[in-house]
């Protein structure tokens, strides 16, 4: 669907997933993955080879620098080296999307609670949020390692629904991954996919079944009518 194809009525708060839709931090981690091919004497890659793939985490970023995945055997290793580098870079390079600062204002002003939803680990997410002023106001935070389950499983979001004391019927989810949207549909809220993170060009998010999509931060306000 599109962003014009549905709006969301008495909503009480508003869930976003982090990286891609929030925040820019492929910049960074390309550079953790990048560092390690540098080091051991490869040629750098530019940012646009990991960018595409800055959602999946260690396996997309390392499957980019070396090639392998988490069935070789120096996965393990390779993916410890990786964070320990993305810790000292967190907030470098990292920025906030066009239009979120102002989005998270009009919703204050709007008296919407609003908060994270992430598959970040809080060994990461916690750092750079607190070194973030964007999220200062964030009701809640919830990482990938707080509820036994990650996304696409909906425990996360439904947390982070109790966590502000808001129904998840009353709650819109706003991701970049398909698996934000599996997440929100489960959970029972409103969801909404935007086309302006990490997405390449052959992917289609119409085939997610969101019920909206957006293509920049600012056109979510259009979609959302409070109580």
């Amino acid at each position: 669907m599109t962003s014009v194809a549905h709006r969301f009525t008495d909503v009480q708060a508003v869930l976003f997933d982090l990286d891609g839709t929030l925040i820019d931090s492929a910049p960074d981690l390309g550079a953790a993955a990048d560092a390690m091919r540098v080091a051991r004497g490869m040629p750098s890659l530019p940012l646009a080879s990991y960018r595409a793939m800055a959602g999946a985490g260690a396996r997309g970023l390392l499957g980019v620098a070396f090639g392998l995945g988490p069935e070789h055997p120096d996965f393990d290793a390779l993916r410890e080296e990786f964070f320990v580098n993305y810790e000292r870079c967190l907030t470098q390079r990292t920025q906030v999307f066009p239009g979120v600062p102002e989005l998270v204002d009009a919703l204050a002003a709007r008296c919407l609670s609003w908060g994270v939803v992430t598959n970040k680990s809080s060994r990461f997410t916690v750092p750079l949020t607190h070194a973030m002023p964007l999220f200062a106001t964030a009701g809640t935070i919830v990482c990938g390692d707080t509820t036994p389950h990650s996304k696409p499983h909906p425990m996360p979001l439904l947390e982070a629904a109790k966590r502000l004391g808001v129904s998840p019927e009353r709650c819109v989810y706003v991701g970049d991954d398909e698996r934000d949207i599996v997440a929100g549909l489960a959970a029972g809220m409103g969801t909404v996919a935007v086309t302006y993170g990490y997405l390449g060009q052959k992917v289609d998010t119409t085939q997610w079944g969101a019920h909206a999509s957006i293509n920049s931060a600012g056109e979510l306000l259009q979609l959302i009518s409070t109580p």
